[in-house]
This record gives structure tokens, sequence and C-alpha cells, in this order.
């Protein structure tokens, strides 16, 4: 089962950078804004947020 890195900003709480474990944080993101906060299985993220990671390398979700 594929799994995903899970990334805030502590700056925003409210949202969170997903990408494929191991993948690191994608250009767009400025790796000093954003901390690691685990890793999560994909079974427990919802199917679409799944999606957007495979088809765009990243996907962002709303935490609050």
């Amino acid at each position: 089962m594929q799994e995903y890195d899970h990334y805030i900003n502590p700056r925003k709480p409210t949202v969170g950078l997903y990408v494929r474990k191991g993948a690191g944080l994608p250009d767009l993101a400025d790796p000093n804004e954003w901390a690691f906060d685990g890793t999560a299985a994909q079974g427990e993220l919802p199917a679409e947020l799944v999606k957007k990671v495979e088809i765009n390398g990243h996907a962002f979700r709303d935490m609050d």
C-alpha cells in the first residue's frame, strides 16, 4: 500500500501538504515554511486527495 508524507506550515496550521513518501517537498513549496508531520497510509486518506497526489505529485488539504 502506498504511503504519503504530510507536511504542515506552522504559520498556517490549517493547511496540510501531502506528497508520496520520500518524495520531499515539491518545487512550489519553500522548504523552510513546511515541517514534516508524519506519514499516512493510502487507506487513511480521502480517495480524492490520493488521486490529486498521483496526478500532480502533491496535494493540499484543509486540516480545519
